[in-house]
């Protein structure tokens, strides 16, 4: 029964996946971004670790969700201006440094979760 839950949460997850990358390429990037930028994949770790493991949990998932969504906009705005400059890969490499930096910054400040 666990594998079975554990293979649901893979589907759901990579459902989204091929949900954002095929609209981008057939619909409109807009709206895979729309997709993409949407709490979707948050709400269902929301709801899994909820059922796992109760509210106490949940409540701490999503008080660090909140801090650590600040990186993630750091990640996105580096990611837009690196792909001027470099490749795709080049510019993940730094966009993913810059969100390092940032997570660890903001670890310093919010030591409670």
């Amino acid at each position: 029964m666990e594998y079975l839950h554990t293979l649901l949460k893979f589907i759901a997850g990579g459902s989204i996946i091929v949900g954002v990358t095929y609209i981008a390429q057939q619909v409109n990037p807009k709206y895979g971004g729309i997709l993409a930028a949407a709490p979707i994949i948050t709400t269902l770790a929301f709801l899994f670790t909820y059922n796992d493991a109760g509210v106490a949990t949940t409540r701490q998932l999503v008080l660090g969700t909140f801090f650590f969504a600040i990186p993630s906009l750091a990640f996105l705005i580096a990611l837009y201006f690196l792909m001027n400059r470099w490749g795709l890969l080049e510019s993940l490499g730094g966009a993913y440094g810059i969100w390092l930096g940032c997570v660890l910054v903001i670890s310093r400040f919010v030591s409670g979760i």
